[in-house]
Parts: structure tokens; sequence; C-alpha cells
């Protein structure tokens, strides 16, 4: 029941996570605007969820998408959808939430003698009270609100950096566009992974299988009033995201030219915005208008992957709804029973892997993020795609095995691609390959 304009800017807050408040401003010194091929791409693959996959949701009514894997196929596919999904967000819901922790770790909690295992658990604590209390209906505010502090922190950063460098709005248009962080299309080079086709037919994919084919994005769409609404909020989200993305970039090139200009650097570029906020003697409502978008899209991006984990665990692979009948008061008091043990293990467990994270990983955050998801999300692709355009039955057995083997041979195609294909370097593109390796075996092991 949540109306259409509150799912969109919640769906803006659901995509633009602390990792992209981090990592992509400092992606510019690398990349450049590079990032605005793989949008441009986002808003087909957007286009895409909206007017095929948001359809075959709302016909066949499922709360968690894997069960249309189990209407379409049978029990092994939606629970293979379930697995994939389910290791493939841990890990990233995880991420993002470290990178969040390690943050507040040294701008904080370090200043005031609490460990890092604290840290984590109070932030993942939080987290489960409020999602325990409000679930997908919570989620969908927070995320509306988290939109809301995010977009006016990064405008009011930038205002301030603009300030500090002396310019003028137009100056600083003029500034961002003349330096050297500023191109934004790379046509010249097929083996740079930064080549345009190569991001924008990521970008598609990307987006159909990290926001389509994922019950954490899709639980905002499905909670519309119908199925109209889900692809009004969708499309409006879309033109909302480019701005932002577009806002995240400048902001980048601005506080590399800002450090330049005092003959600062920095090692990483997730540290440029903490660093720049908090240390180069800016006022300290730049500081604050910092945290409070990290910590909004911290606590929105982990609360919304948590409840959507808790809801695919639940149907999807423990089959509560089929061993307990949610028409009966007995039957649906079971199944909260176990949605409630499910909310907590799931907490405890990605508290877990945040300390994990916490001990490696020099790559940056968004690139790892995005290269975890080419090899997970492929098989669902893949599952989902084969079901969409074919209707050819497939073994049951065959599910978990193509899902193991496809994303295995990508990864071997990935790292031996410049000896086998003349120099060529995978980047996201990799997530095609894997999709398709993914419907050719289940073709291969399938009947009319």
């Amino acid at each position: 029941k949540t109306p259409w304009y509150i799912a969109a800017f919640a769906m803006v807050g659901a995509a633009i996570s602390g990792v992209t408040f981090i990592s992509v401003p400092g992606s510019v010194a690398a990349d450049g605007f590079s990032y605005m091929q793989m949008v441009v791409g986002f808003t087909i693959g957007q286009l895409i969820v909206a007017f095929v996959l948001i359809p075959v949701f709302y016909r066949q009514g499922v709360v968690s998408l894997y069960e249309y894997l189990d209407k379409r196929f049978n029990l092994a596919a939606q629970r293979t959808g379930a697995w994939l999904f389910f290791i493939s967000k841990l890990l990233s819901a995880s991420l993002r939430a470290f990178v969040i922790c390690a943050v507040l770790q040294g701008l904080l909690y370090e200043r005031w003698g609490v460990p890092f295992w604290i840290n984590a658990m109070i932030m993942m604590g939080l987290v489960w009270l409020y999602t325990r209390r409000g679930g997908v209906r919570a989620v969908v505010w927070v995320e509306m609100v988290k939109t809301i502090l995010m977009v006016s922190s990064i405008v009011l950063c930038i205002a301030f950096v603009i300030k500090a460098l002396g310019l003028n709005i137009g100056e600083a248009l003029t500034t961002i566009h003349q330096s050297d962080y500023s191109q934004i299309l790379f046509l010249d080079n097929p083996l740079d992974r930064r080549y345009f086709w190569k991001q924008f037919i990521a970008g598609i994919f990307l987006v159909v299988a990290m926001t389509g084919l994922d019950q954490d994005m899709m639980q905002t769409m499905l909670s519309c009033r119908n199925q109209r609404d889900s692809q009004r909020s969708m499309i409006q989200s879309i033109m909302v995201q480019v701005v932002v993305i577009a806002l995240f970039l400048a902001l980048g090139a601005l506080l590399y030219t800002f450090i330049d200009s005092r003959g600062l650097s920095i090692e990483r570029g997730d540290d440029l915005f903490g660093f720049v906020a908090t240390e180069c003697g800016l006022p300290a409502i730049v500081g604050i208008a910092f945290l409070l978008g990290l910590v909004a899209s911290t606590y929105s991006s982990a609360g919304s992957a948590l409840t959507a984990l808790t809801t695919s665990f639940t149907i999807d692979i423990l089959g509560a709804n089929r061993r307990h009948d949610s028409s009966t008061t007995e039957g649906s008091e079971a199944i909260s029973t176990v949605r409630r043990r499910v909310h907590i293990l799931i907490a405890v467990a990605m508290c877990g892997v945040i300390m994990i994270f916490g001990s490696w990983s020099s790559m940056g955050v968004i690139t790892l993020i995005f290269t975890m998801a080419s090899y997970t999300y492929g098989p669902l692709l893949g599952m989902f795609a084969f079901g969409l355009l074919s209707k050819r039955s497939v073994r049951g057995w065959a599910m978990p095995v193509v899902a193991l083997a496809s994303p295995t041979i990508s990864y071997l195609i990935a790292t031996h691609s410049q000896a086998w294909l003349g120099g060529y370097t995978f980047s996201y593109e990799i997530l095609i390959v894997n999709a398709a390796l993914s419907m050719l075996g289940l073709w291969a092991f399938s009947r009319k």
C-alpha cells in the first residue's frame, strides 16, 4: 500500500548506499566521469525491469521474487535462486556496512577507545531493532528520509567546497569541465575496462540482475498498490538517480581540485570525502552533513538487506509458508516465529561478515561489489531469462549444478582472457558471459 511517489524516492535511497557515498567521489581520479556510461545503461536496465519483470511479479502475486522460479520450474530452482541471492546479498550488504563502520571507527570510535567489533555490533543491533518493529514499511520510509538527508548533505558539501575554492557556481562548473577528472566517454580503446560499450552494456545487465532480480531492491517496488504504481515509481526513480549520481561525480572532481590546491594527497579514493569533510579546515557543518548522509545511507541499506534476506530465507529456503497455513491464526503465528528467529540469526551473520571484511580488501569497494555481483547474479539472470524466453522444463538436480558451474567457468575465462582473447580484459560484462553460460547449461538439461 505504499504510495508510488514515496516508493520512487525510497528506491533512490535503496539504490544509492553508503558505498556510493564514499566510493563514487573517490573513483573520479582514476576513472573520471566514466561511471556515467554505466548510468546510461542503468536507465535502459530499469526500463526493462519496469515493463518486463514487474508485470510478471504482480501477475503471479509473489512475496519473494524466487517464488517465480518454483512456479516456472520447480522447488529446486526456487531454492537455488534464493541461495544465490542470499550469498550475494549477505556479502555485498555486509561489505557496504563494513565501509561505513570503518569510517565511523576512524572518526569517532577510536577516539573513545571503542574496539571495531563493538562498533559492528552497535550498528547491526540498531538495524535489527527498527526492522523488527516495522518490517518493510519501516524500510521504505527510512529509505525516503535517507534520500532526502543524503541529497541535502551532498548539495551542502558541494556549496562549501565551492566557497572554499573561492568560486561561484558558473566558475565551479567550468573548473570541473576543464579538469582532468571530467572525461565521460571512453571510445578509443576496446581493451580498456572503461570502454563505453563495455560499461554501457554491463550497466544494463547489472541493473536487471542487481535490481530486478534482487529481493532487497524489489521489495520497495512490490510494496506499491498495483503494477501501474510500481512502474510509475520505477520510472520516476530513474530520473532522480541520474541527477544524484551526477552530483556525486561533480563533488568528487571538486574535492580532488580542493586537495590539489592545498598541496595535499590521499592514498585511497575511498578516503577522499571523509578526509576533506573532517580534516581540511572546512566548517564543522560539512563534517556533520557528511556523517548524517553516511549514517542515513548505511542504516537504510543495511535494514533493507536484512528484511529482504529474512523474507527470502524464511519463504524460499526454509519453506515456512509451505509447512504452515498462513490463513489460520496458528499457522500465521508459526511463520512469524520462524521469521523472528531468522531475523536474529541473519543480523548476527552480517555482523560476523563485517568483522571478517575488517581484516582485508584493498580494492575500491564499489568495484569489488560489482565484481562479486557479476559472478553471483549471473546464474540468477540466466535462470530468469531462460524461464521468460522459453517454455522448456529443467531437471531439478541441474539447477544447482549449473549455478555452480557457470560462475566457475566465467571466472576462468575472465582470469585467462588476455592470453586466450588477444589481450582482452573483462570488466563487469563478465556478468553477460555468466548468464549466457547458465542459459546454455539449463537448455542442455531441459526438455519440452
